[in-house]
């Protein structure tokens, strides 16, 4: 089985989260690139979260899982790259739902809005979960594709 390579961003609102994603992780076998920030001190989100959702878009990464304070920032970032079908979420339901009608190849969580375990189990969900393709999804997946182009 490949070793999924996962990228993670924040910013100093979710700082702590990152860490301890990091370390849960790595821990479960997963390659992670830590694209910051590094530390408590402030820093605007479009600076770490970007980059990460580079990655994910030119595949240099399988997926990206990204926080701020509330997680909103994060996601309209992410978003802005083609390719990211980012989604905001805050609990297990839409951690699995994302994945299985959207196929989303990042999350978003709000530091402020999710706590660290609840986090971690959210990741564990939307990373074990497949996509369902159901045609209906995948329909609805390319029109979002198309408007890109």
């Amino acid at each position: 089985m490949k070793h999924l390579k996962i990228g993670i961003a924040t910013d100093h609102g979710a700082f702590l989260h990152k860490e301890a994603l990091k370390a849960h992780l790595t821990f479960q076998g997963y390659d992670v690139v830590d694209f910051g920030c590094f530390d408590e001190s402030s820093v605007d989100y479009p600076d770490t979260i970007y980059p990460c959702a580079l990655a994910v878009a030119s595949q240099e990464v399988d997926a990206g899982i990204i926080f701020c304070g509330t997680g909103i920032g994060a996601s309209i970032v992410a978003n802005k790259v083609k390719g990211i079908r980012c989604a905001l979420i805050h609990n297990q339901w839409l951690a699995q739902v994302t994945k299985e009608h959207n196929n989303s190849n990042m999350i978003a969580m709000g530091g402020r809005v999710v706590d660290i375990p609840l986090a971690l189990e959210c990741a564990d969900i939307w990373l074990k979960t497949s996509f369902s393709f159901d045609e209906r999804h995948q329909k609805r997946i390319d029109k979002v594709s198309a408007l890109e182009d």
